[in-house]
């Protein structure tokens, strides 16, 4: 086996503490907030002096991450948020909750915004995506017979 398990995504944003309360309305925990930068960092990236704060932040059943980077240097050099469902690279960040109607109410008071709209697969899922803070692309998927 190659891949122990998946450790987190990353999602590069401008306004941290906004996505940051986004992600605590959606039930994820903050787990911790740094700087990070030097030379290893650019070593890692490619991006000789980079300066990014990042968020990391947890599912509640703590088997998935979410890092949250705002980069201070070098500047952003591509915009990627307002990208329709087909485009080439990341699509979106899809997340099972509870009770589909009271998240899209929560999300919808801190300007989540309905992409399409909900729909049924089968007896399975209802299903739908938002753009969450800074125009993110996210699913949400709730098990149909789960309360």
């Amino acid at each position: 086996m190659t891949v122990k398990r998946m450790d987190n995504v990353g999602i590069v944003v401008e306004n941290l503490d906004a996505a940051i309360e986004f992600f605590i309305e959606l039930g994820l925990e903050l787990q911790g907030r740094a700087p990070i930068e030097g030379e290893w960092a650019g070593r890692v990236t490619g991006l000789a002096d980079q300066r990014v704060e990042i968020a990391m932040m947890a599912t509640p059943d703590g088997h998935s991450r979410l890092e949250l980077s705002r980069f201070l240097a070098p500047a952003v050099v591509a915009d990627h948020r307002n990208a329709p469902v087909n485009a080439l690279g990341y699509l979106r960040v899809m997340f099972a909750v509870e009770d589909i109607d009271d998240t899209l109410a929560r999300l919808r008071a801190r300007g989540a915004e309905l992409v399409g709209e909900v729909v049924r697969y089968k007896d399975v899922y209802r299903l739908c995506y938002i753009r969450g803070p800074e125009g993110i692309l996210i699913g949400l998927a709730q098990e149909l017979g789960q309360a």
